[in-house]
């Protein structure tokens, strides 16, 4: 009987545990976890003002990336 309680309870302990792994390699491969900028913004600067003005330098930064990739992806359209 106890046998059979600890079994069941190393089963469910596995189960458990890779589920959450699973969650935890979803998070970090969808960008859940890429936040660490702001921290450091928000060392770097006092007033709300600059802290505005780092994250939009951030966001003009983002959408530089996504126009690049666009422009590259439109070549390669072009092309083939």
């Amino acid at each position: 009987m106890i046998s059979d309680t600890l079994f069941m309870m190393l089963v469910v302990g596995l189960i458990i545990s890779f589920a959450l792994l699973l969650l935890f390699v979803w998070g970090a491969k969808s960008g859940q976890f890429d936040d660490s900028n702001k921290m450091v913004d928000g060392l770097l600067f006092d007033s709300v003002e600059d802290l505005n003005d780092a994250i939009n330098k951030e966001n003009k930064l983002k959408n530089a990336k996504e126009s690049k990739i666009k422009k590259d992806s439109e070549k390669e359209d072009k092309k083939s």
